[in-house]
């Protein structure tokens, strides 16, 4: 049994991407997740066709790209607001 394939690395991609530029709420992101693992049990496509450990890894691995991206949301955010003070307020 493969719990990751090549899909897995896109999975991490399109979720970093989603948690760093659009999405905020960890609900939405958990409906939109499990939803679509569910819809690739109806789905006719080969693509779609996997093991369950594979479909719980991909909630896994989307769950990991989340968090990162959140997570670079939140850094920057911080970082950006320390640059800007730090400018404003020069040390000694």
């Amino acid at each position: 049994m493969v719990l990751l394939n090549m899909y897995s690395v896109s999975h991490f991609l399109i979720w970093l991407t989603a948690g760093r530029y659009f999405l905020k709420s960890w609900q939405i992101f958990f409906l939109l997740s499990v939803s679509w693992e569910l819809l690739e049990l109806i789905l006719p496509y080969e693509f779609a066709v996997e093991e369950w450990g594979n479909k719980v890894m991909d909630i896994v691995v989307n769950t990991l790209g989340f968090l990162v991206g959140t997570r670079l949301r939140t850094d920057g955010l911080v970082a950006q607001i320390s640059k800007t003070t730090s400018q404003n307020h020069p040390g000694p």
